[in-house]
């Protein structure tokens, strides 16, 4: 595989690493397992059951294990064909991932404060029209 054929693969695996970690880790759909792993993190007497536990609420540390499947499942390798290729892919598929993640995680903060202040520019608007309109003072 050529080193630009490679690149493409390794920012495109990134996108469902990226993908699946957020949503295990950030989306309502997975909150009930989450918060019972999270509750978990923090009771299991055993440090190994603890930090099992703690992958499912982390993005970071979960990306490395959803890397991990696809590199198994896709076979991709980076610049070299043996197993550095493979742990040089898992490295850097991650931070890729991280990086998309950021940068979701930023744009989504950024909608979410829009959504408050068109929201409370609708809310004062509705109050000024509730209110009664002051007369205008007499032209001199």
């Amino acid at each position: 595989m050529s080193l630009g054929v490679q690149a493409a693969w390794l920012f495109v695996l990134a996108i469902p690493i990226a993908c699946i970690s957020w949503t295990v880790t950030h989306e309502e759909v997975f909150r009930e397992p989450r918060e019972w792993c999270l509750q978990r993190s923090k009771s299991c007497r055993r440090l190994f059951q603890r930090k099992f536990f703690y992958l499912f609420t982390c993005e970071y540390c979960f990306s490395h294990w959803v890397t991990a499947a696809m590199l198994v499942l896709t076979r991709y390798h980076l610049l070299l064909d043996d197993w550095r290729g493979y742990l040089i892919a898992e490295f850097s598929l991650v931070w890729v991932a991280n990086v998309y993640m950021g940068l979701y995680g930023e744009l989504r903060l950024e909608i979410r404060q829009d959504r408050q202040a068109i929201a409370d520019a609708e809310r004062k608007e509705r109050a000024a029209a509730a209110r009664p309109h002051e007369p205008l003072p007499p032209v001199t």
